[in-house]
């Protein structure tokens, strides 16, 4: 497995990890088929959102990958009165990640995070570690020290 830059990150940090690595399908970039594919609960791996809201600009929320993000208390969270998802094609540019490669630590810019509150039920979760068809476990606690995160419920 080649090293991310996310793995980087986390190695300057001091912040331990474990990486795992499965074969993505360009057909389907759920994060559900990747928790099957690593054997891992789903509630436990998370996906990374990036969104703009009506006030605050960029804002991004990671949350369990079989969830979906209630942009209702996203936009309360991120102080906005409305809140949506940016379009795939914006998102290399804003990030310097792709769809389905997307993680909240190393991105080109340092966005307001926030991290669904279940996060905090585990001792490791699991997030993109920058690459399609690669993640890293890391502890959710340092996860959230680390990228600065506001911890809230944010799914449906």
């Amino acid at each position: 497995m080649n090293k991310t830059n996310v793995m980087r990150l986390l190695e300057q940090a001091k912040i331990e990890y474990k990486a795992g690595e499965y074969e993505y399908d360009e057909n389907d970039l759920s994060g559900v088929h990747a928790a099957q594919a690593l054997n891992m609960d789903p509630d436990m791996m998370f996906k990374t959102l990036v969104a703009r809201g009506d006030k605050n600009d960029i804002r991004v929320f990671c949350i369990p990958v079989a969830e979906e993000l209630d942009l209702k208390k996203a936009a309360k969270a991120a102080g906005d009165k409305k809140i949506e998802l940016v379009h795939v094609k914006e998102l290399l540019g804003l990030t310097g990640y792709i769809r389905g490669g997307c993680s909240p630590i190393g991105m080109k810019k340092k966005y307001p995070t926030y991290i669904e509150e279940s996060a905090l039920l585990f001792d490791e979760i699991s997030i993109s570690a920058g690459a399609r068809g690669c993640q890293v476990l890391v502890s959710p606690e340092k996860l959230i020290e680390y990228v600065g995160a506001a911890v809230c419920g944010i799914v449906k």
